[in-house]
This record gives structure tokens, sequence and C-alpha cells, in this order.
């Protein structure tokens, strides 16, 4: 009895586990999160959500040559803008835009994607290569496309390279008819977007697990059209959607491209260009102008909530 009362009383004693709290504060995860995302928010306040508000306070006021009005007018602005036959053809200018860039660029990126997928070598090479036009200001490939391939009536590199198989010199910037604009504004704008959509689909094709090929060449379908169709193209169903939107609000914000080549023209003037001369031209007309870019945005939702909706953007695997 004697020998383990000694042996306890020389077993050391166990260690006390502590309970430290974790720490807030300055060391504190919510700290940390505030610190990184607390300029950009203030940032996002300042410069987006702001004049956001105050473009739609502006849009009620008779807002002349000044952006803190004092008369309100209500709806008229938004009446003004609505039979305002200049704004309108701008809409039709974009209907005309969206429907030619959207599918050729969908389909063109589409294509790069898998171009690229499907190579053995070099793969990093041409990726990047298509992908460094978007690292281009609008306004050099604008400048670029205006100055040097469709230049003038009689130079720039298109005219010349046309002139070897004997077709006149075309007056690719003016308003003949056909409007030959339209070429110059699509290609600048496919040259410039087309590799980022790229390496959205490349990402998505990179995902596709590689057992339903397999699957379906068990099955007898052909590689090619088959299994695009059949496998490559559902798999993308979510990417495409995610795609399109992003084109159509890219092709509502149209405007480097039509200010720069079209320079002061009175036609084919999208939503963005028309709103740019109405609140900053002669009349500077801040009320109207904030009225237009209201009716714009709603517009812009709408149809992207339309399109989102009927291809079924947001929608769970369990719903398809």
């Amino acid at each position: 009895m004697s020998t383990t009362t000694t042996r306890d009383a020389t077993r050391p004693a166990p260690a006390k586990v502590s309970k430290t709290k974790p720490r807030r504060g300055m060391g504190g995860s919510t700290f940390n999160f505030w610190l990184f995302t607390g300029p950009f928010l203030i940032g996002l306040v300042i410069f987006v959500y702001i004049p956001i508000g105050w473009s739609a306070w502006l849009s009620f006021f008779e807002a002349r040559y000044t952006v803190t009005p004092d008369k309100f007018i209500g709806f008229d602005n938004y009446k003004l803008m609505l039979t305002n036959g200049d704004f309108t053809k701008s809409l039709v200018t974009f209907t005309v835009f969206a429907a030619i860039i959207v599918p050729v660029t969908w389909a063109l990126s589409l294509g790069l994607a898998l171009m690229v997928h499907r190579l053995r070598f070099m793969k990093a090479f041409f990726r990047s290569v298509f992908f460094l036009p978007t690292a281009c200001s609008f306004v050099a490939a604008s400048l670029i496309w205006k100055m040097s391939i469709f230049s003038g009536v009689r130079f720039g590199m298109m005219n010349t390279v046309l002139s070897w198989f004997g077709v006149e010199n075309i007056a690719w910037l003016a308003n003949p008819n056909p409007p030959w604009y339209w070429l110059v504004i699509v290609t600048v704008r496919l040259w410039l977007q087309a590799g980022f959509y790229m390496i959205l689909f490349l990402a998505a094709l990179q995902n596709i697990p590689p057992e339903l090929y397999e699957a379906a060449a068990i099955d007898g379908a052909k590689p090619g059209w088959q299994t695009f169709r059949y496998i490559t193209l559902p798999q993308l169903r979510a990417t495409s959607t995610a795609v399109i939107l992003l084109l159509l609000v890219a092709a509502y914000q149209a405007f480097d491209e039509f200010f720069n080549l079209l320079a002061k023209t009175t036609w084919g003037r999208p939503p963005l260009v028309e709103l740019y001369y109405t609140a900053l031209g002669d009349d500077q007309d801040y009320g109207a102008g904030s009225a237009g870019a209201v009716i714009l945005t709603l517009l812009i939702c709408t149809v992207t909530l339309l399109q989102g909706r009927f291809m079924g953007f947001g929608r769970g695997e369990e719903t398809k």
C-alpha cells in the first residue's frame, strides 16, 4: 500500500490542456476579410453604385449643362427618349449587331476551343496566341483596323488584296449599299473577344469525362459529328448559356469600335454612342441621357433574364 502511494506521489501530474479562445479583433478572420475586400467594396460603392443611383435620380429632372438640377419633370425624359428617332434607331442597330456578332463569336470560339483541345503538341502556344488579342485595347485595335487594314477608299490592306483579283476599291467605312462598315466592326470585335470565350469553352471541354466518349464508341457512335452532337454539345450547355449571356451584354455595351471607326456619323450608332452624344453633345442633356441609360439597363436585364430562362441558366442537373 505504501509502495503504491509512493509511486502515485512521484508520478508527474497530467498537463492541463489550455483552452485558448480564437483570437478576435486585429488577428481574426473577420478583420482579414474586411482588410482585403474593404478597399474593393468601397471603390465599388463610390464608382459604381453611387453613380447608378445618381443617374436614376437625375433622369427625373431637367438637367442641361449641370448634374445638380432642381426642376423635377417626372417621366418627361423617358418620353423624350422613347420618342427620339435616333435612340430607337440605335436600338435597331444593336439588334443587327447582336444578331451578327453573338452567333458568329459563339461558333468561332467553340471551333477554336475544339481545335486547341485536340492538339497533341504546342497546345499552350496556340492557346496563348488565340487569347493574346484579349489584352489589346479596343481603341488601339479599332485604329489599326481603320488606318491599316480598311483604310480609306484607295488604300489599306484589304483594298490592296482585292485589287489583285480585279475588284474595285471599296469605301469600307462609308454608308453605301451594302453597308460595308459592318464587316469592319464585326471582324475587329471577333479578333478581340473570340480568344476569351475560347478559354471558357476549353475549360468546359477538359471537364467532360472521357468515359462518355468511350461508352459512345462501344455503342457504335462514329467520332466527329455524332459524338459532338450527342455528347460534347449537351455537356457544354451551361457554358454556352453563360457565353451567350456575356456576348449579349457586351453587344449592348459596344462603344469603342463604333465611336472610333464611324467618327461622328449619324448612322450605325449603338445605344451607348447615342447616349454619349445626348449627354455630352452640344445640348449636354444629362437628364435625357440618364433616362436613356435606365431604359437601356432595363432592356439588358429583360433580355438577359428571358434568354437565361429560355436556355435554362441556373437550373440544377435534376431539373434538366
